[in-house]
């Protein structure tokens, strides 16, 4: 065997060669794939997130608490605040922020209706006048925010000092702003007077009196709150139904 082929040979019991160990290089946190990984959970989270809010996004606007009529002069106790989602249409709306007490509204508003900009004007010349009422004489159920016709009769239990027979309209579809002097309990009466306060014009007040002119006052209240058109004044009397003529009989033959 010659020295060449010695060399080739591997020695009895010398191991196999194993592969040839690679270095290993440290990871690069600047990977791209690792960078665009990242930037596409935050931008999912992200637009979760505002998808989330948009939908809960809610704004604190004035509503109604009770059915309040046209010509009604707003009071703090007219409203509450309520948190509804209006999106694109919250600008219609009257905002929490903004006081409302004394303007006056220009239509009618519902119980819970949201309390709309356009449904309100600016503080008017009218007037609130106070009108003396027996309570047998006005709905145990009037309340400030109803609209109401008020007509002057003759009738001395009410409290009337002219006794000439008419019944006249003086007060057609006045807002009520407020009702006071009720009683309550065993102790009240239908000969207590009630103070109903309307509003209407300034021009409107001597017209009103005038008409009214020392009569009793029934208050009749109006179905719902729609009416939209201010308090009108007095109307023509009516007159009170006469007693019918007796009607005349003749006597049947006798014998």
């Amino acid at each position: 065997m010659t020295g060449s082929a010695l060399l080739g040979a591997e020695a009895p019991g010398t191991p196999p060669a194993g592969p040839v160990p690679r270095r290993v290089r440290p990871p690069r946190w600047l990977d791209l794939r690792l960078v665009l990984g990242v930037l596409l959970v935050l931008g999912s989270v992200l637009v979760g997130a505002r998808v989330v809010t948009a939908a809960g996004a809610t704004v604190p606007v004035w509503a109604a608490a009770g059915d309040l009529a046209a010509g009604t002069v707003l009071a703090p106790d007219d409203l509450v605040a309520v948190q509804v989602r209006l999106d694109d249409v919250a600008a219609g709306y009257l905002a929490t922020s903004t006081d409302p007490a004394g303007q006056v509204l220009a239509r009618a508003v519902l119980t819970g209706e949201l309390l709309p900009r356009a449904a309100l004007e600016p503080v008017s010349e009218q007037v609130q006048l106070a009108l003396p009422v027996q309570a047998g004489y006005a709905p145990p159920g009037l309340a400030r925010g109803q609209r109401v016709d008020v007509y002057a009769v003759a009738d001395p239990a009410a409290g009337a000092t002219d006794t000439s027979g008419e019944v006249s309209l003086v007060l057609a579809g006045a807002p009520v702003q407020a009702v006071s002097g009720r009683g309550e309990g065993v102790l009240s009466a239908a000969t207590t007077t009630i103070q109903v306060v309307v509003g209407l014009a300034g021009d409107d007040v001597p017209g009103v009196l005038s008409a009214i002119g020392g009569r009793a006052l029934v208050v009749v209240v109006r179905d719902g709150t729609t009416g939209t058109g201010p308090a009108t004044g007095p109307t023509a009397p009516v007159p009170a139904p006469s007693a019918p003529a007796p009607v005349p009989t003749t006597a049947g033959p006798t014998g």
